[in-house]
């Protein structure tokens, strides 16, 4: 197969052979095609164009070792975003060197929810330097939920796979992180 014939392989089948050979040249392919929005990513977290590189490239060293545990179960830029949002995540909490305390929705909370639901209409209509603004100061969680919607477009659906939660959950967080939002934007 020449290059170019690989470079037209979907993810699922370059992953595959990548796991079965530990072919570089392949890898490469894979980083060519995410690297990117997963910089982008990893941007949006923290702001800094250089932290941004060094985090992408910690990803993907991370990525190559852990290519074996995808098992085609969710698309991969669905599992590769799930995967990288985790890093950031993780990264962030090491900065700032806080340990915060977990917390597990139960079936009983989700059906007692009753919370104002936050219009999406609300959520578009905010002035983007507030919200800027208003999104740093938000806490991790709160923010990679936020992004994944708004920024990335993930239905509720790839949500749910990405943080491995259920649905009722990921919409009870969902509308938590936009009361935070509105919140802090309506205290600038």
């Amino acid at each position: 197969m020449s290059k170019d014939s690989l470079g037209n392989l979907n993810d699922d089948i370059l992953v595959d052979k990548i796991v079965k050979t530990n072919n570089q040249h392949l890898f490469a392919i894979l980083y060519d095609r995410y690297a990117d929005v997963i910089y982008n990513k990893c941007l949006s977290f923290v702001g800094d164009k250089d932290e941004a590189e060094d985090m992408t490239q910690d990803i993907f060293v991370k990525l190559f070792v852990k290519l074996r545990t995808y098992q085609a179960k969710s698309k991969f830029s669905t599992w590769l975003y799930s995967f990288t949002y985790n890093f950031c995540i993780n990264h962030i909490q090491r900065k700032l060197n806080e340990e915060r305390k977990s917390y597990t929705v139960t079936d009983d909370l989700i059906e007692n929810y009753e919370e104002d639901l936050i219009n999406d209409a609300e959520i578009f209509e905010l002035k983007v330097e507030k919200l800027q603004l208003s999104l740093k100061k938000m806490n991790v969680e709160d923010k990679s939920i936020l992004l994944m919607k708004y920024q990335d477009d993930f239905s509720i659906r790839d949500i749910c796979e990405t943080l491995e939660i259920g649905e009722s959950a990921t919409k009870m967080r969902l509308n938590r992180a936009k009361n935070r939002l509105l919140e802090i934007y309506n205290q600038l």
